[in-house]
C-alpha cells in the first residue's frame, strides 16, 4: 500500500488547487520510500539522458515540502528542501533540454531529457516556482492560463504534448469523411463562368426535353396506326409521315443541344480545373519552409496533379450526367403521372429501395476512397525520393531495397482499392436487380390493366420506353456515386492546402523601402522550431557594405539565422530589420528581391545555361547574362560546352559539375544586383582547385554588398570584417580573425581543429551545466 503521500486523496500541506499526479509504476516503490509524513507528489519529470548526455532513466519530483531526485545508475536520492534562493531553470536547445537546480552561490544540480518529455519539464519548473513561493509567503499563484488549441482556438483541459499540433477534436474532424457538400466549396472557381453555366443547363433542360418525345410519339404510333391495321384497316400514310417527322425532328434537335451542351461545359470544366490547380500551385509556393518540413513531394504532386484531374473529369463528364439524370428523372416522373398514376406509382416502388442503398453506400465510398487518395500519394512519394536519388540508389546497391519499398507501397494501395472494390461490385449489380424487378412489376401490372381495358396497349408501350429509360438514367445515377465521392475526396485534399495559412504572412500595412541601403539588425532574435529552441538572444548590427562569417559547429544555429534573414521563416521572439524596418512590414516578394542566395547544393532547373542565370530576372539580355557569367568566371566553361549558353543542363544540373553549378549559381545571384548576399556553405562540397575558382566569382560578387557568409572551411572567412562565433543556438564571441584567435576561445579551438584535421565537436558541445556541476561539488 501507498504512503498517504501518494495519495490522490491526501492534501495536506498542499497548495490549494493543485492537482496530484500519479507516478510511472516503477518508480513508485523507490518514491515511498523517501516521502516524509504529509508530503504528497505534486508532479515528476521522467529523464532519459544523463550528464554525459547517454541515455540513462531518472526521475524528479515536486512535492509540497521538497524537491527529490535520483538516477538510475546509483539509485542514490537526492533531496533539496523549499528555501530561499533556490532557483530551478529549464532551458533546451537542439533536442535536448536542461534543468538546473541553483542557489546564490553555485549550481546544485542538473538534470537532460529528450524534447518529448518538454511539457512534463515545463510543469515541473512552474509547479516548483509556485509551490516554492506559497511555502515561503504565502502568496496564492495566478490561476493558470488556459491550454488551447493552436489550430482550432478551442480551451483544452490538458494541454497538448510535444509534438502535437493539433487537439483531439482537430484530430477526430480531419478523420471525417469528406462531406459531398464540399464540391460547393468549387463554386468560388466557377462563379466567373456562371452565364456559360446557365446557358449550359439550359442547354441540358432543352436536350432532355426532346429526348423525352419519342417514346410519347409511339402512343399514338401503336393506337392510331399499328392497332387499327391488325384490325383491318389501312395505313394512313400522311399521319405516318407526321409522326415519323416528329420522331426525327425530336431525335435531331436533341442531339445538336446535347452536343453544344457537352462541348460548353466542357469548356467550363477545364477552366474551372485549370483555375484550381493554378490557385493551388500558386498559394502552395506562398507557403513557408515550415509547411513543405511535414509534407511529402510525392503527395503534394498528386493533390495538384491527379486530383485536379479527377475534378475535371467529375465536372465535365460525371456531374453534367448527374444533372441530366435528374433532369429525365424528373420528367419521366411528370409525364408518367400524367400517362396513368396508378402505373406511375408501381413504377417508384424500387425506388426508395435504392435511395437507401445509396446512403448507406456513400459513407464507406467516401472514406475509401481518401484512404485509396492517400495510398496513391504514398506510391508517387517513393517514387519521387527514388528517382531523384537513383545515384545514392546505385552507389549504395539499394535497388532491392527500394524495389521493395514501392511493392509494398503499392501492395497497399491494391488493398485498399480491393476494399472499395468489395463494396462497389455487390452495390451496382443489386441497383441493377432492382430495376429489372422494377420492370418486371410494371409488366405485370400493366398487362393487367390492359386484360381490364383501362388502358391501351399504345399507353403500355410509352409507359414501357419511358420506364426503360428512368430506370437506366436510375441506375447510372447509382453509378455516380462512385466518381462523386471520389471528387469530393479530391476536392478535400486540395482545399487542405487552399485553407493553409502561411506561417510567413504577408503584411496586412505593408510599407515600402525605396532605397536599401542593406543595414541589417537582429534584436534579442529567438526561433522555436515546434517545442525545440534553435536560437536565442541573438544581437546582431551589419552595416551596409559590411561581410560578416558565422561559425560554429553544426547544430548550432548558423543556417537557422540565415534563414531568418531571408524570410523562410518569422522568428518566435524578437525583430530583424532592414534599414530600421522590420521585414514583418514588407512585402514577401519585394523584400526578398534585394537578396542574392548561394546555397552549399546549388539547384539548377532543367532548362538551359542561361535560361538558369536569368532565373531571377527572367528579362535579362544575353549581354547581362554574359557579364554575369564572366564575373562569377563561368563563361569560360560554358563555351566549350557545344551549344554553350543554350546547352540543357539536365534535371536539377546533372550534366555540370559540383564547380560548375555553383558558378552558375553565383551568376544567378550576380545578375540580380542585390544588396544583400548570403553564402551558406558555398565552397564546402568542393575540391581545393575548384574552391579557388569559386573564391574568385565570390570576390567580384561581394563587393560593395552586405554580405552573410557561412563556411565550413574557417580559412576562406579570413577576410571578413567579422566573424560571428555560435554555440548551441546563442552567440559567444565577435570579433575579426586576429581578434579571436587571440583570445583562443572557442574560434580558436575550431580553427585549430581544422588546422590539425581533428574533431573537437564533442569538447566543444560539452555542456556548461556539466562544469558548473563540477565547480557545485567542488
Amino acid at each position: 500500500m501507498p504512503k498517504p503521500g501518494l495519495s490522490p486523496t491526501s492534501s495536506t500541506g498542499i497548495l490549494p488547487g493543485m492537482p496530484s499526479t500519479a507516478l510511472p509504476s516503477v518508480w513508485v516503490a523507490q518514491v515511498e520510500s523517501q516521502l516524509l509524513d504529509e508530503e504528497k507528489v505534486l508532479t515528476w519529470l521522467e529523464t532519459d539522458l544523463d550528464t554525459q548526455l547517454y541515455f540513462s532513466a531518472g526521475l524528479v519530483v515536486v512535492t509540497n515540502k521538497r524537491l527529490l531526485a535520483t538516477a538510475e545508475k546509483d539509485l542514490t536520492w537526492q533531496g533539496w528542501p523549499y528555501r530561499p534562493g533556490l532557483t530551478l531553470a529549464r532551458y533546451d536547445h537542439a533536442g535536448i533540454g536542461s534543468i538546473e537546480l541553483l542557489d546564490e552561490d553555485s549550481l546544485l544540480a542538473a538534470w537532460h531529457y529528450t524534447l518529448g518529455s518538454s511539457a512534463a519539464a515545463g510543469r515541473l519548473v512552474e509547479q516548483f516556482t509556485q509551490q516554492l513561493n506559497y511555502r515561503l509567503t504565502g502568496e496564492q499563484p495566478p490561476p493558470p492560463a488556459q491550454a488551447r488549441c493552436p489550430k482550432c482556438q478551442r480551451v483544452l483541459d490538458v494541454p497538448l504534448l510535444p509534438g502535437e499540433e493539433e487537439c483531439a477534436a482537430c484530430r477526430e474532424e480531419s478523420q471525417i469523411p469528406p462531406s459531398t457538400w464540399t464540391l460547393f466549396r468549387l463554386w468560388r472557381f466557377a462563379k466567373p463562368y456562371k452565364l456559360r453555366l446557365l446557358t449550359g443547363f439550359l442547354l441540358t433542360l432543352g436536350s432532355t426535353a426532346a429526348a423525352m418525345v419519342p417514346p410519347y410519339m409511339t402512343m399514338p404510333l401503336m393506337d392510331n396506326v399499328l392497332i387499327p391495321y391488325q384490325n383491318g384497316k389501312p395505313i394512313d400514310v400522311d399521319l405516318v409521315v407526321f409522326y415519323l417527322t416528329g420522331l426525327l425532328g425530336a431525335a435531331i434537335l436533341a442531339w445538336m443541344l446535347s452536343w453544344t451542351r457537352t462541348y460548353m461545359l466542357a469548356l467550363v470544366s477545364e477552366r474551372i480545373g485549370a483555375d484550381l490547380r493554378t490557385a493551388a500551385y500558386e498559394h502552395l509556393l506562398k507557403l513557408s519552409h515550415a509547411y513543405f518540413g511535414g509534407k511529402r513531394t510525392g503527395d503534394l504532386m498528386a493533390r495538384i496533379g491527379s486530383e485536379t484531374d479527377r475534378l475535371n473529369m467529375f465536372l465535365s463528364l460525371h456531374l453534367l450526367d448527374f444533372a441530366t439524370d435528374v433532369l429525365m428523372i424528373g420528367m419521366t416522373v411528370v409525364i408518367l403521372v400524367s400517362i396513368d398514376p396508378w402505373l406511375a406509382v408501381v413504377t417508384l416502388v424500387p425506388l426508395p429501395i435504392i435511395g437507401w442503398l445509396i446512403h448507406m453506400v456513400r459513407d464507406r465510398l467516401r472514406t475509401g476512397f481518401e484512404k485509396v487518395d492517400r495510398a496513391w500519394a504514398e506510391v508517387t512519394s517513393v517514387l519521387a525520393d527514388t528517382i531523384p536519388g537513383v545515384r545514392v540508389v546505385k552507389a549504395f546497391a539499394q535497388e532491392k531495397r527500394e524495389a521493395t519499398r514501392f511493392r509494398a507501397a503499392n501492395e497497399r494501395n491494391r488493398e485498399v482499392n480491393d476494399r472499395v472494390n468489395k463494396v462497389w461490385s455487390l452495390f451496382t449489380p443489386t441497383v441493377t436487380l432492382l430495376t429489372e424487378i422494377g420492370l418486371l412489376v410494371v409488366w405485370i401490372f400493366g398487362i393487367w390493366q390492359v386484360s381490364r381495358d383501362e388502358i391501351t396497349v399504345g399507353v403500355l408501350t410509352a409507359f414501357l420506353a419511358y420506364i426503360s429509360r428512368f430506370y437506366m438514367r436510375l441506375d447510372s445515377m447509382s453509378r455516380i456515386v462512385s466518381f462523386t465521392q471520389k471528387a469530393a475526396a479530391g476536392t478535400k485534399r486540395i482545399f487542405e492546402i487552399l485553407d493553409h495559412v502561411s506561417s510567413v504572412p504577408e503584411p496586412a500595412h505593408p510599407a515600402h523601402l525605396p532605397v536599401v541601403e542593406g543595414r541589417i539588425q537582429l534584436c534579442d532574435v529567438g526561433f522555436r522550431y515546434g517545442t525545440r529552441s534553435v536560437t536565442r538572444d541573438i544581437n546582431i548590427n551589419i552595416e551596409p557594405g559590411e561581410m560578416v562569417g558565422l561559425v560554429g559547429h553544426s547544430g548550432s544555429g548558423k543556417s537557422t539565422i540565415v534563414n531568418l534573414i531571408c524570410r523562410f521563416y518569422d522568428v518566435t521572439e524578437g525583430a530583424i530589420l532592414l534599414d530600421g524596418v522590420d521585414i514583418r512590414t514588407l512585402p514577401v516578394a519585394e523584400y526578398r528581391k534585394h537578396i542574392g542566395l548561394v546555397l552549399q547544393e546549388p539547384f539548377l532547373f532543367f532548362g538551359t545555361i542561361a535560361e538558369n542565370i536569368a532565373y531571377g530576372k527572367p528579362d535579362a539580355n544575353r549581354e547581362e547574362i554574359v557579364a554575369a557569367a564572366r564575373a562569377a568566371h563561368a563563361h569560360e566553361f560554358i563555351l566549350r560546352l557545344t551549344h554553350g549558353y543554350d546547352s540543357l543542363v539536365g534535371e536539377r544540373g546533372q550534366a555540370l559539375s559540383g564547380g560548375e553549378r555553383q558558378r552558375i549559381s553565383i551568376a544567378r545571384a550576380l545578375l540580380i544586383d542585390p544588396r544583400i548576399l548570403i553564402l551558406d556553405e558555398a565552397t564546402s562540397s568542393v575540391d581545393t582547385t575548384t574552391e579557388k575558382e569559386i573564391q574568385k566569382a565570390l570576390e567580384n560578387l561581394v563587393r560593395g554588398r552586405t554580405t552573410i557568409a557561412i563556411a565550413h572551411r574557417l580559412s576562406t572567412l579570413r577576410d571578413a570584417n567579422r566573424l560571428i562565433v555560435l554555440d548551441r543556438g546563442s552567440i559567444v564571441e565577435v570579433g575579426n580573425h586576429a581578434e579571436l584567435m587571440g583570445r583562443e576561445g572557442h574560434y580558436y579551438r575550431l580553427y585549430q581543429a581544422q588546422a590539425r584535421n581533428v574533431d573537437i565537436e564533442g569538447d566543444l558541445r560539452r555542456p556548461e551545466v556539466e562544469r558548473k556541476v563540477e565547480e557545485g561539488r567542488e
